[in-house]
């Protein structure tokens, strides 16, 4: 990406309403005997596309293709190239299997006829069994009591703070604290991190829109607790990231449009890669989904002196 793209905002129509994202068009499929679907691409900063909205468009194009009654209980996908946000995507989706129960379906995203992510999902109808889950750590202020990120962003630069918060579908609200522009020294080395979230805009009622906008906002945060550990803020210098694969676990279906408490962990990184645990509940505690994602994390000859520059 060219230097000069970067934060250039005018005339960059900000995702306000998730549903834009996901309203994907039907087109030929890639192979014969799939079906085809393209997404459009929305702005970052960087260029490249958002992991998230190929996941969560790659989602949406399988559920459109499973029978009635059936909702995606996992999803495993990798990254395989960066994709171009002045591209639409184009989804090739494939019948593995439709069961009694289950349903699998694989979906190829593509941009220059190349792939860019593939993904595996599973569907399955509404079943009685055996109940037990974990519920969130105590201890975490609800929503209504932490800062806004526009409060938290006042007085950051213009287009920086117009990225994190017009250009963002979801509202969000940190705990401890957010990492925009610094990691405060008392937060360093804590090994979680939470983020309550939810859709700037009410959704309608379709289960796999709400399932869809979960996926998308699963891959806003989850480089997050990495860097917490290392006392780095997004604003570092240099500082690239990318996701290399995302899964994903749907317990039981929730709103996007009501708040979501994120709670997430990183457990390692090693050789230029860090791993992020997480769980989603909803606001009375109930768990949603759980998301596991390995990501790329490279630092331009990573010195502490730099984390001043950040600030």
């Amino acid at each position: 990406m060219a230097a000069d793209r970067s934060y250039a905002l005018d005339n960059i129509a900000p995702v306000r309403h998730i549903e834009d994202v996901l309203r994907l068009e039907e087109v030929a499929a890639a192979h014969p005997g799939e079906q085809g679907f393209r997404g459009p691409s929305h702005w970052m900063p960087t260029g490249r596309v958002f992991g998230g909205q190929i996941l969560s468009q790659a989602l949406t194009a399988a559920s459109r293709t499973v029978p009635d009654g059936r909702f995606v209980h996992s999803l495993h996908a990798y990254f395989l190239r960066g994709g171009d946000i002045e591209l639409p995507v184009d989804f090739s989706v494939e019948t593995l299997r439709d069961g009694r129960s289950f349903s699998q379906r694989r979906v190829q995203a593509y941009q220059h006829g190349e792939p860019i992510l593939s993904l595996i999902t599973s569907f399955q109808t509404v079943d009685a069994g055996l109940q037990h889950e974990i519920r969130p750590p105590a201890g975490i202020p609800g929503p209504d009591e932490l800062p806004t990120t526009e409060e938290t962003l006042r007085g950051a630069p213009e287009a920086f703070r117009r990225y994190f918060t017009d250009y963002r579908a979801f509202k969000m609200r940190h705990y401890p604290s957010p990492i925009y522009v610094s990691v405060p020294k008392e937060d360093e080395d804590i090994p979680f991190q939470a983020v309550w979230i939810k859709t700037r805009e009410a959704l309608g009622d379709d289960p796999a829109l709400h399932a869809a906008a979960l996926a998308y906002a699963s891959d806003y945060t989850t480089f997050e607790p990495i860097l917490r550990r290392h006392g780095i803020p997004w604003a570092y210098p240099g500082l690239n990231t990318a996701s290399l694969d995302h899964a994903m676990w749907f317990h039981r279906q929730a709103r996007a449009d009501e708040w979501v408490l994120y709670v997430q962990e990183s457990p390692t990184a090693q050789g230029g890669r860090g791993l992020t645990e997480g769980r989603m509940f909803t606001q009375g505690g109930d768990l949603i989904a759980t998301v596991a994602q390995e990501g790329l994390v490279r630092l331009p000859q990573f010195k502490p002196e730099n984390l001043k520059k950040a600030e």
